[in-house]
């Protein structure tokens, strides 16, 4: 059955929104639990449906996981790993899927990977993955869709300096180095607060991490990995969506469970464009000056700067802002899919190569609209919310994949939201 979303828009968010835990956080941590025959229990873990595809994937290998119903602990053992192949079906469903390799590699000296799949926004290759690990001593080969990837003698640590800054590369070659003998490098290394998560998950775990959270992270190879527990960080992307549609309302939200800290470039935007944003005891306050949104220029970057994640987001708010917005979009090539979209409401939108100059209209018009993928799907969300009149979005089944109980959180706060059967 499929489904769409239908929003009546037009009302003011008014309310308490609670950040669950990281979706890009969540995924690496759960692959870590290959490197260790001990249990890794994690908690915070939300419930979409990008998480039931990791599971099913380590489930296939072997890892024995312990979840139950409505809960957001996991507990992951995987004492003895039975296959090393992830196959086709799950891994074309979703791209971190590719964060088994590092961590299979390492354990077993071995591993067959399909390429990965996910939402159609770029290239995304996965060059660096494969040359990060060629240089830790593995054999790599490319054959029927197949990464086949062999180091029967284990990973032995390098100094790889990565040519672009890449989240998962940075994930799978820290997860590959804790069990390598002797001295890895990560040079050009992501900064993402994810990438930190990890490394402070895989500490707790026994393994000697130095300098997450900068462009160069140095690990220590140890022999074995043993348990642990460990709380998945609140999810940065979510939070500056909700702040997103507090704004684009002209609402006023409390996001609790999340921390100003996690958005610092997302909190500077909003607040350029007269957006104000209070810090509270467990979180933040997000609400209207009252006045009309200012357009402010964005360009994605790597953390700390704007994530490309909510690139779509603020496209949405800059539609009904006073004046014009550049963005940008320096991390992916094909992340303006939801564009055309947006000028079916009534929005004025000019692409030209990378760059999109939104002209600001007083008003977004409810049309029936069609996402594209995970973010443009809430992009249109945010934008049906705030226009006059019904918007109806199809092919939804993207949001699910990063957002929990969004329509319920939405309509607890005053939207007029529903999912229907299509």
């Amino acid at each position: 059955m499929t489904e769409s979303i239908r929003i009546v828009g037009g009302n003011p968010l008014q309310g308490v929104i609670q950040i669950r835990g990281a979706k890009n956080a969540a995924l690496p941590l759960m692959t870590a639990a290959l490197l260790t025959d001990e249990t890794l229990t994690l908690t915070n873990v939300p419930h979409l449906t990008d998480i039931q595809t990791m599971a099913e994937l380590l489930e296939q290998h072997g890892v024995h996981i312990n979840h139950t119903a409505g809960s957001y602990a996991y507990e992951l053992k995987a004492q003895t790993i039975i296959n090393t192949t992830a196959s086709y079906d799950l891994v074309c469903k979703m791209r971190a899927s590719i964060l088994v390799l590092g961590p299979l590699v390492a354990r077993c000296g071995q591993a067959r990977v399909s390429l990965p799949g996910g939402c159609a926004i770029g290239t995304r290759p996965v060059d660096i993955h494969l040359s990060g690990l060629k240089q830790l001593g593995a054999q790599i080969e490319l054959s029927e869709g197949y990464i086949n990837a062999s180091a029967p003698k284990g990973l032995t640590g390098a100094k790889i300096t990565m040519p672009l800054v890449s989240v998962t590369a940075t994930e799978n070659l820290m997860m590959a180095g804790t069990l390598a003998k002797g001295e890895t490098h990560l040079i050009n290394a992501a900064r993402e607060p994810e990438v930190v998560d990890l490394a402070n998950c895989l500490i707790a775990m026994g393994a000697k991490i130095t300098g997450a959270g900068t462009d160069t992270i140095i690990i220590e190879g140890v022999s074995r990995l043993h348990k642990a527990t460990y709380a998945v960080l609140p999810d940065r992307i979510e939070t500056g969506t909700y702040a997103m549609a507090a704004v684009i309302t002209g609402g006023d939200l409390e996001l609790t469970h999340t921390s100003l800290a996690l958005i610092p470039s997302i909190a500077s935007t909003l607040q350029q464009a007269g957006i104000i944003i209070q810090e509270t005891p467990n979180g933040m306050r997000v609400k209207s000056s009252g006045s009309s949104i200012l357009g402010v220029d964005v360009m994605t970057e790597p953390y700390p700067g704007f994530a490309t994640d909510l690139q779509a987001q603020i496209m949405a708010v800059m539609t009904i802002c006073r004046g014009a917005s550049m963005i940008t979009e320096t991390i992916f090539e094909n992340r303006f899919m939801h564009v055309q979209e947006l000028c079916r409401m009534g929005a004025n939108i000019t692409v030209h190569h990378s760059s999109a100059l939104v002209r600001g209209v007083p008003y977004l018009s409810g049309a029936q609209v069609m996402a594209t993928d995970l973010r443009a799907s809430v992009c249109l969300v945010l934008a049906g919310l705030a226009a006059k009149g019904e918007t109806t979005i199809s092919r939804i089944y993207h949001l699910d994949r990063g957002y929990e109980n969004l329509e319920e959180k939405f309509r607890n706060c005053g939207a007029n939201i529903e999912r229907i059967a299509a």
